[in-house]
């Protein structure tokens, strides 16, 4: 077992040579594979989700547990379809810009294609698993959010992601089916203000896959992969995603004022210092041609991703953190 190497593969994508992989333990290149770095948004995604139920007196462990489980899982296991979806359609061949920032496995030679169809199905499954023991639990509703899922985590990669609806797609995963639809399965009960309370964090996920899209534009458009940043163009995509970003700001104070949220849920205000500090210059600039001298190796080439990464791991955070505060003080009276 490399503990070390888990750790590795939780915060970034590591880039192991063949021999290297070879000497890697299961738990390891299955972390390496799924992308296991990015798998942070989902889990913060089912918290929330958790967290909204049991401000409402609702929650549920062992509910909570399983939707965390199968979210991750079905999330790892997409990872792993669009990497072999990407190889199929040559998207990630040769100096791809998917092989510079991380390994893509096949690609790479580490692993065949059987490999990737035997990691994916294994991890389906247990997606499957705990979705099938939740409809068990919860009835047919929740068979509708886990054919939803299923839909989502098959056809993301294409054709989703080539007629400009990936970007859609992750809103509308990110949010309504994994906080609404979370927050279903644990409370028993649909709530639109729930799905609207989980959009701020939703849209910080978008923001996300634009800033990807946005790094790898003249890549995609040279393959033919129209995401909306190849749609839209570079200019307006970059200030599309600051655009999502105030949003996020907007949606949480218009929330406190109605009374859905306290005013602890403004501490999510504080991450704004580096959302102007760091996320606003580099999104209202053009990508540089070559790695600044401060910038991390082992993040270059992303650029635009990486400070959207940045920005939603501070403000999904604090987002938990507010509502965390504001089950403690329901509970504590």
């Amino acid at each position: 077992m490399d503990v070390a190497m888990w750790g590795r593969a939780l915060r970034l994508i590591p880039r192991p040579t063949k021999e290297e992989w070879r000497g890697l333990d299961f738990v390891s290149r299955w972390l390496i594979a799924t992308r296991a770095a990015v798998l942070i948004i989902t889990l913060i995604s089912s918290g929330i989700a958790g967290l909204l139920s049991a401000k409402e007196g609702r929650f549920d462990l062992l509910l909570w547990s399983l939707v965390t489980l199968g979210l991750l899982a079905a999330h790892a296991t997409n990872n792993l379809l669009n990497d072999l979806t990407d190889h199929f359609k040559g998207a990630d061949s040769g100096d791809s810009f998917r092989t510079q920032y991380g390994v893509q496995p096949v690609e790479a030679g580490l692993m065949t294609v059987r490999d990737v169809l035997l990691y994916a199905a294994g991890t389906g499954l247990v997606a499957l698993a705990a979705g099938a023991y939740l409809v068990y639990l919860r009835g047919l509703p929740v068979l509708v959010l886990l054919g939803l899922g299923a839909f989502f985590v098959l056809f993301y990669t294409w054709p989703l992601k080539y007629v400009g609806l990936g970007e859609l797609a992750v809103l509308v995963v990110w949010g309504p089916l994994m906080i609404g639809g979370g927050y279903y399965t644990i409370a028993g009960e649909w709530s639109w203000q729930v799905v609207l309370a989980g959009l701020p964090y939703a849209l910080g996920t978008t923001a996300i896959i634009f800033g990807k899209h946005i790094d790898k534009l003249d890549a995609d458009k040279s393959k033919g992969i129209r995401t909306l940043p190849v749609l839209l163009g570079e200019r307006p995509s970059r200030y599309t995603v600051l655009g999502m970003m105030v949003l996020q700001y907007l949606l949480v104070l218009y929330l406190v004022l109605i009374g859905f949220f306290t005013p602890l849920m403004l501490v999510v205000l504080l991450s704004l210092y580096g959302f102007f500090k760091l996320i606003v210059p580099a999104y209202k600039s053009s990508r540089p041609a070559t790695m600044p001298r401060e910038y991390r190796a082992d993040v270059w080439p992303l650029w635009y991703v990486a400070f959207a990464f940045l920005h939603n791991r501070r403000f999904g955070t604090l987002f938990a953190l507010g509502l965390l505060a504001e089950v403690v003080v329901k509970l504590t009276g």
